[in-house]
């Protein structure tokens, strides 16, 4: 176990280092082009290399029902927490808005598949993808959009228009599409090869793009409220729902997936929801900021539990 852990260390530590030296010696605008870069192209064809090669078959469809459970159950967590009559929860409507958004939504992509591909295997990748756009990415865009305009300041409609025009215009939800249609066909070796090499250079770079985003956030306030929002997202929830996934007739490889994937920290997304409705940027960038290297501590307790 522990060689174990320390090749995952290793695998994840060095690139988050790497981006985060890098985010402190370049330009502030790098981050953002090496973002679009890998969500517009870069991700894409990653989960086409690893699309092909894992395992859709059993109750597959299953994963994006734990996440949309995963998401309800960091809601109603954090909605007793929020109306609890003590001193601690968050004291102002904004405020709860970014704490509800921070225990609902984790990093299931550009965190939660390296930590997938490393732990568990390309086997069962297919279970993180549905679970991250069937399930985070639906999410995130449509009912985290609706929290956002509801809690924020912002005088943004609460239903405009273009509210899933995100989701259809997904470029890895059309990548997830494309290597699905892709499975029935045989590619020559070289091909093949390339694009397994590609899908593990937008794994390294995502890694690289997690630190450098890290080196940019600054704010460290409301740790107490912050860690109570963590406690849920990345430790009740995915053991109150490992818990009951245990009892299903799944794959010991499938449930890993789902519980590492419920146990990802706050996703940058947050981040992008918080802004736009003008809510608590503050809370949102310190649990987002604490998740991300808190999931390092969180690892071997992860590893130890799954018995991998």
């Amino acid at each position: 176990m522990v060689s174990q852990l320390l090749e995952l260390y290793l695998k994840l530590g060095s690139g988050v280092l790497l981006g985060w030296i890098l985010g402190r010696c370049l330009p502030q605008h790098l981050p953002n082009q090496l973002g679009k870069f890998l969500f517009y192209i870069g991700v894409p064809f990653g989960i086409i290399a690893f699309i092909r090669r894992a395992d859709l078959s059993g109750n597959i469809w299953f994963a994006p029902i734990v996440a949309w459970s995963a998401i309800a159950l960091g809601a109603f967590l954090s909605w007793v927490w929020i109306n609890l009559p003590f001193h601690g929860r968050p004291p102002k409507k904004i405020a709860k808005g970014s704490f509800l958004l921070t225990s609902m939504f984790g990093n299931t992509g550009y965190l939660g598949y390296p930590i997938i591909l490393a732990m568990v295997g390309e086997k069962y990748f297919g279970w993180a993808v549905f679970y991250d756009l069937l399930g985070t990415t639906l999410g995130g865009y449509g009912l985290g959009a609706i929290l956002g305009s509801c809690f924020g300041s912002s005088a943004v409609s609460p239903l405009p228009r273009n509210l899933f025009l995100p989701i259809l215009t997904n470029p890895p939800l059309w990548g997830f599409l494309a290597g699905l249609g892709l499975r029935q066909f045989s590619f020559p070796a070289a091909i093949e090869s390339s694009l397994q090499t590609l899908g593990w250079v937008v794994i390294g770079l995502s890694l690289v793009l997690m630190g450098m985003r890290l080196s940019q956030l600054t704010s460290w306030r409301n740790i107490p409220v912050a860690s109570v929002s963590l406690a849920i997202k990345m430790l009740l929830v995915p053991l109150t729902l490992g818990l009951l996934i245990s009892g299903l007739n799944l794959a010991p490889g499938a449930q890993n997936v789902m519980i590492l994937e419920m146990a990802m920290p706050p996703a940058f997304a947050t981040l992008v929801i918080s802004e736009t409705y003008e809510l608590d940027y503050e809370l949102t960038v310190t649990a987002v900021a604490a998740g991300s290297m808190g999931l390092l501590a969180m690892l071997p307790f992860w590893l130890l539990l799954l018995g991998n």
